[in-house]
């Protein structure tokens, strides 16, 4: 949420480029993190220019760069690849929490803990309360991506990293709670009990939110990854019990 355009350009977009070219100049492979954000309030998520309207700062400054490659991937002297993360969750993502941008996953877990409860959106662009879908995907699945980049380095250009499944904020606090607890509770049944609560969208938010995002895989999938990408009542499970430990 950043909003010192000068600054965001600066850090994400220029600092970005110097990178690539200094890549490219010792013929060093890149992969660079891009963003599912650049799709912004979208329904279609191939990696194509007309589904990128990116709604904030940091959005755009993504955006940008993309561009910035997709310029550069004809001639390019070494593998460059893009991976546009959707909403990674995951261990060790704990730093994150200074720049108030932890997962849903871990905010849930820590809400359950200190709260008794996990705070979830109200409604918004048509869903209902905590229905707002997004593609989470697993840090384990997003790295075994990377990984595979690596060793494929005949593989460029900009690649979608998600699972390819739009699941609702609630599956995931659904998940949470119930791995906590021991339970295969309903949404319902969970919010009755008070163990989901929904609040207020943040004004600030307005018109700068992804109420839907699911990755679209086939370029991934065209270029020869094979590797399966865990659903959120898995993966948040067992990121929640390591956790607990």
């Amino acid at each position: 949420m950043e909003t010192d355009a000068a600054y965001m350009m600066e850090t994400n977009y220029a600092y970005s480029k110097a990178v690539f070219d200094w890549c490219q100049d010792e013929e060093v492979p890149l992969i660079y993190a891009s963003s599912a954000a650049v799709y912004g309030a979208g329904n279609e998520f191939g990696e194509a220019r007309e589904n990128e309207d990116p709604l904030n700062v940091y959005a755009y400054s993504k955006y940008l760069f993309d561009q910035y490659v997709r310029k550069r991937l004809e001639g390019r002297s070494a593998q460059v690849a893009g991976l546009r993360y959707f909403n990674v969750y995951g261990p060790n993502e704990s730093h994150k929490r200074e720049i108030g941008m932890i997962s849903v996953a871990l905010r849930a877990y820590e809400q359950l803990r200190s709260e008794g409860r996990v705070k979830l959106f109200v409604g918004s662009d048509g869903y209902g309360d905590g229905e707002q879908q997004r593609d989470f995907v697993h840090v384990d699945d997003a790295v075994s991506v990377n990984l595979w980049l690596l060793e494929n380095r005949d593989v460029s250009g900009i690649f979608n990293c998600g699972t390819g499944r739009a699941q609702t904020f609630n599956e995931v606090a659904a998940a949470v709670v119930n791995t906590v607890d021991g339970e295969e509770a309903s949404v319902d049944d969970l919010v009755q009990r008070g163990l989901i609560e929904y609040i207020p969208f943040p004004p600030h938010l307005v018109g700068k939110y992804q109420s839907y995002t699911q990755a679209d895989l086939s370029r991934l999938r065209e270029a020869g990854y094979e590797g399966g990408f865990r659903a959120v009542g898995e993966g948040v499970a067992d990121y929640v019990r390591g956790l607990m430990k």
